[in-house]
C-alpha cells in the first residue's frame, strides 16, 4: 500500500519516530488493513469460508478504526504543532538570525572585542553557554517541522488506504452473504413451520408472548440439547463493538424503558454469536425491526434487535463467532471519516442494537451475562 511505504520512509527515517504516536498508529492501521486484504484473497479457499469471511471483516473493522482514529489524532496534532509555530513565528525568525550570524561570521571577529581580551574572553565564555541553549531550540523547531512534515505526508495519503479498505469490507460482506447461503453442514434441531412462525406473529403484541411461543413455531418436535453456558456467565462477549447507550430498566429519550442495553455501533458492523446457540428465529418482528432470537442452552434466550440483514436459518445450531447479521446504514463517506469534529464523543456510532437476556421465560439484566466493561 501506498500509504504504508510512505510512512515507514518518512517516519523510520525520522529521528522523531518514537513521538510520532499519531502517524505509528496509521501505519500500524494500514498494516492492518494490509493484512485484510491479504485474508480475503485467501478466504475463498478456506475450509470455512464463512468463519474466514467473518475474521476478515472483523479485521477490517478494527483496521478503519484504528485507521480513523490515527488520521484523526494526526490532524489534531498536525493542527495543534502548526498552532504552536504561528504563535513562535517572531521568536522562530529571532532564533534564526542568531544561527545565521553566528555560522556566517568568521571565528577571528567573533574573538573581537572593544574591552579587549578580557571581554573577548568574557564574550566567548557567554557565548559558549548560550550555544547549547540555542541548538536544542533549533533541535526542538527542526522536530516539530519534521513531524508537521510526516503528519501532512500521511493525511495527503490516507484517502487511497481508506478507499481500498472500505471497497475490501464491502466485498467480504457480499462473499459473506454468498458463502452462508451455500453452507449447508450445520445440524439442525428442528424445522420451521412458517405458517405457525405467522399465527404467533399476529396473536402476540409483545416479545414476551412470542417468547414464550417459540415451541409453537416448529414442524415437529424440537430435538433437546444439553449445550450449557453457565460457566460463561458474566464473561461472555458482546456480538459487537460498541459503546452502550442506556443500560436495563433505563428510560430513554423517547421516553421508553426497556429490560435490555442499546448499543451504539457503527454502520454495518458485523454481529456475532456470542456462544454457540440455536437460531430460534430471525427476522422482522413487532416494532423492533430484525431481530435474532439465538438459545444458547435450554431455558436461556440472546435476543438481538435492530439488524439490516439477518444470517442463518431458524432452527440452525451455529458455532460461537457464526455471523447471524449486519447493522443497518451507510458507510460514511472519506471526509466524514477525517473529520475531527466528532473525535471522541461516539457520533460515528450512528446504528443501535438492542441486546435483550431473557432466562425462564423472564428478562435478567444483560450485563449479567455479557461482558461490559469496556468499549468496543
Amino acid at each position: 500500500m501506498r500509504l504504508r511505504a510512505a510512512l515507514a520512509f518518512v517516519i523510520l527515517g525520522s529521528p522523531v519516530y518514537a513521538q510520532t504516536d499519531p502517524a505509528t498508529a496509521a501505519l500500524n492501521a494500514a498494516r492492518q488493513l494490509e493484512q485484510a486484504s491479504i485474508t480475503l484473497t485467501e478466504a475463498d479457499s478456506a475450509r470455512d469460508r464463512v468463519r474466514a469471511l467473518t475474521a476478515t471483516i472483523q479485521a477490517y473493522e478494527a483496521g478503519l478504526t484504528a485507521m480513523r482514529d490515527g488520521l484523526r489524532q494526526a490532524a489534531t496534532r498536525e493542527a495543534q504543532l502548526s498552532a504552536e509555530l504561528r504563535a513562535r513565528e517572531k521568536d522562530v525568525a529571532q532564533l534564526l538570525g542568531i544561527l545565521q550570524t553566528i555560522e556566517t561570521t568568521s571565528p577571528p571577529v567573533l574573538m573581537l572585542h572593544p574591552s579587549g581580551p578580557l571581554g573577548s574572553a568574557r564574550a566567548g565564555m557567554m557565548l559558549s553557554e548560550v550555544t547549547p541553549s540555542l541548538n536544542a531550540r533549533a533541535q526542538s523547531l527542526a522536530r516539530d517541522l519534521q513531524e508537521v512534515q510526516t503528519l501532512r505526508l500521511l493525511q495527503q495519503n490516507a484517502s487511497e488506504t481508506l478507499v481500498e479498505g472500505l471497497a475490501g469490507v464491502q466485498t467480504a460482506r457480499t462473499r459473506l452473504s454468498e458463502a452462508i447461503a451455500d453452507r449447508t453442514d450445520l445440524p439442525r434441531r428442528f424445522v420451521e413451520d412458517p405458517i405457525r412462525t405467522a399465527i404467533l406473529i399476529s396473536s402476540t403484541e409483545t416479545l414476551d408472548g412470542f417468547a414464550s411461543g417459540l415451541s409453537q413455531i416448529s414442524e415437529g418436535e424440537i430435538a433437546a440439547t444439553n449445550a450449557d453456558v453457565s460457566g460463561k456467565k458474566g464473561q461472555i462477549q458482546l456480538p459487537t463493538q460498541g459503546v452502550i447507550l442506556h443500560h436495563a430498566d433505563e428510560t430513554d429519550a423517547a421516553g421508553v424503558t426497556r429490560p435490555g442495553i442499546v448499543l451504539a455501533t457503527r454502520p454495518r458492523a458485523i454481529v456475532t454469536s456470542p456462544t454457540a446457540a440455536t437460531i430460534r428465529y430471525r427476522g422482522p418482528l413487532l416494532d423492533l425491526g430484525n431481530l435474532v432470537i439465538l438459545e444458547p442452552q435450554p431455558g436461556l434466550l440472546f435476543v438481538f434487535s435492530g439488524l439490516q440483514e439477518v444470517y442463518g436459518e431458524t432452527g440452525q445450531v451455529i458455532p460461537e463467532g457464526s455471523p447471524v447479521g449486519l447493522m443497518p446504514g451507510e458507510t460514511p463517506e472519506i471526509g466524514a471519516i477525517l473529520s475531527t469534529s466528532g473525535d471522541g464523543t461516539g457520533t460515528d456510532r450512528s446504528e443501535t442494537l438492542y441486546i435483550e437476556v431473557r432466562q425462564d421465560n423472564s428478562p435478567v439484566d444483560p450485563e449479567s451475562w455479557f461482558r461490559t466493561d469496556k468499549d468496543g
